[in-house]
């Protein structure tokens, strides 16, 4: 009996001895809760080589204040002319900006992660939008546009439909 209470005694010591070890490196070692300084994308570059490559107007927002910070900017000739833009919203959420003449129901649904039309549409800069609600993502869809050559336009993202809207009404035609 007394060698079970010893190495009851003895684990319960060795339990004590790990947490006052966790606690001191956790009290010395230095930890940053604050949130990341996500790097501005400069696309300038990326923009002038897709308006060239694709066959379609490429858009790209104009008047945005300096709160919009690109972070990431492709184009992908080679997928069915692939435009990305990406940004962080003022807020702090993502908005995305994506065109493409692949096939429309395929390039949306990769484009919104999965979400689904609605019956809404928005009016924006003389276009309309048809409004998609997804799990990860929100977007507004802009099809069929007489002036696209065949290029679906979505405008996706974590922000509201209002900061979606923002962003869509800054896009301008190359």
């Amino acid at each position: 009996m007394q060698g079970k209470q010893k190495s009851a005694r003895d684990m319960i010591l060795s339990l004590g001895l790990i947490v006052l070890a966790a606690g001191v490196i956790w009290i010395f070692i230095p930890h940053d809760d604050s949130e990341p300084d996500i790097k501005r994308v400069d696309y300038r570059i990326e923009l002038v080589t897709a308006q060239r490559a694709a066959s379609y107007p490429v858009v790209a927002p104009e008047g945005l204040s300096e709160d919009w910070k690109p972070t990431s900017v492709r184009f992908r000739g080679d997928e069915s002319d692939a435009w990305h833009l990406g940004f962080r919203a003022p807020d702090g959420e993502y908005v995305a900006i994506e065109q493409s003449r692949q096939k429309p129901s395929t390039f949306i649904q990769d484009a919104t992660q999965g979400a689904r039309a609605t019956e809404k549409t928005q009016e924006v800069g003389g276009r309309t939008w048809t409004r998609y609600e997804g799990g990860r993502y929100d977007a507004l869809v802009l099809r069929d546009a007489d002036d696209m050559k065949g290029a679906t336009t979505v405008v996706a993202g974590t922000g509201s439909f209002d900061q979606l809207a923002t962003m869509a009404a800054a896009l301008k035609l190359s």
